[in-house]
């Protein structure tokens, strides 16, 4: 496992610096990357190209087995639910596995792994989701050149395993509820999300959440996100979510404001600045860090594989605000079938 990191590591290195030599990572369908190619192809000695040759195999069979290995569980856990005299029916999933190293000063070995794997059951009852991650909720690291939405949440990090149950879902509407455990907690949650638009400029989004956890209690959530277009390539983004619980008596906040940007087809940048913290009524209310950041994120080598350099300061509050700076470099795979 270690020898696989390493490696996803140094593509991280040799994507970078190609990118960087090249004015950008080239589609795969470009004429100008075949030429590139072939020139290198041309230039490089047998042995060298036997190796390229070996890790390119080895990248699309890492990408088979983690697909492939998702797809047979959810038909195993989907025949469960499949009658007799029904047909069968292949389920659709989709997994992220995320893995980083973020060092910063005074804290040089801060690596961060994430995934999140959903299934769609053809056969479940009401036709709902399976979804396993280690956060309940994506966090943000939604780029113009994704497809998948993803917002901004204040989340714990935990393991959550949980089935979802869509009410309601338009372009525009989302009602959901989910019961499942996260931390070692049972909980159910419920969910509403509404969006506006209008004069294809401004976008208003509202996500009202209520939850119960066993051990936590009650608690409730809002988000509250503002996107103002301001080109084809470019939106600035505000957002604010306030958060509390039974057992924490007060809420914990967060705010954040972003310029994205559509750098090309297939690279694109965020500069955010967050400010989090809490108010209660023992320490009143205090900021625990602020964070400023530019990420840089590219797809290289393969479709469904994504880098990440991103820079940042940290003013820290347990750091009494000291200037805290580091790097995080990320390498992202999709994986799906179905």
């Amino acid at each position: 496992m270690l020898d696989k990191a390493f490696k996803l590591f140094a593509y991280v290195a040799v994507a970078i610096t190609l990118n960087f030599l090249f004015n950008g990572s080239v589609a795969a369908n470009s004429p100008c990357k075949k030429s590139i190619t072939s020139q290198k192809t041309e230039k490089t000695s047998p042995k060298i190209q036997q190796q390229i040759e070996d890790d390119d195999h080895w990248l699309q069979q890492f990408h088979q087995t983690v697909s492939n290995s998702v797809y047979q569980s959810a038909i195993w856990f989907d025949n469960f639910f499949l009658d007799e005299d029904t047909e069968q029916s292949n389920p659709k999933t989709s997994a992220r596995i995320r893995l980083g190293w973020e060092p910063k000063a005074r804290d040089w070995n801060d690596f961060d792994t994430r995934f999140r794997i959903k299934v769609k059951l053809p056969h479940f009852k009401d036709k709902v989701d399976l979804i396993l991650s280690d956060d309940d909720e994506v966090s943000q690291n939604q780029l113009p050149l994704e497809n998948v939405n993803r917002s901004t949440e204040t989340n714990d990090d935990s393991f959550a395993a949980a089935v979802r149950f869509t009410h309601k879902k338009t372009n525009d509407r989302l009602l959901e509820s989910r019961i499942g455990i996260s931390g070692g907690d049972i909980f159910v949650k419920a969910k509403h999300k509404r969006r506006y638009d209008w004069r294809n400029k401004h976008g208003l989004k509202i996500e009202p959440s209520i939850y119960y956890f066993l051990n936590d209690g009650l608690g409730a959530k809002l988000l509250l996100e503002y996107n103002y277009q301001l080109d084809k390539q470019s939106q600035f983004r505000i957002n604010y979510s306030v958060r509390g619980s039974e057992t924490y008596r007060g809420v914990r906040w967060k705010h954040g404001f972003y310029k994205l940007k559509q750098l090309e087809q297939n690279a694109a940048s965020i500069i955010g600045l967050q400010i989090e913290g809490k108010r209660n009524d023992t320490d009143g209310f205090i900021t625990d860090k602020y964070t400023l950041s530019y990420r840089y994120r590219f797809n290289a080598l393969r479709s469904w594989l994504f880098f990440e350099v991103e820079p940042f300061l940290e003013w820290p509050e347990d750091q009494h605000y000291t200037t805290t700076p580091g790097i995080a470099l990320r390498v992202e795979g999709f994986f799906y079938k179905g």
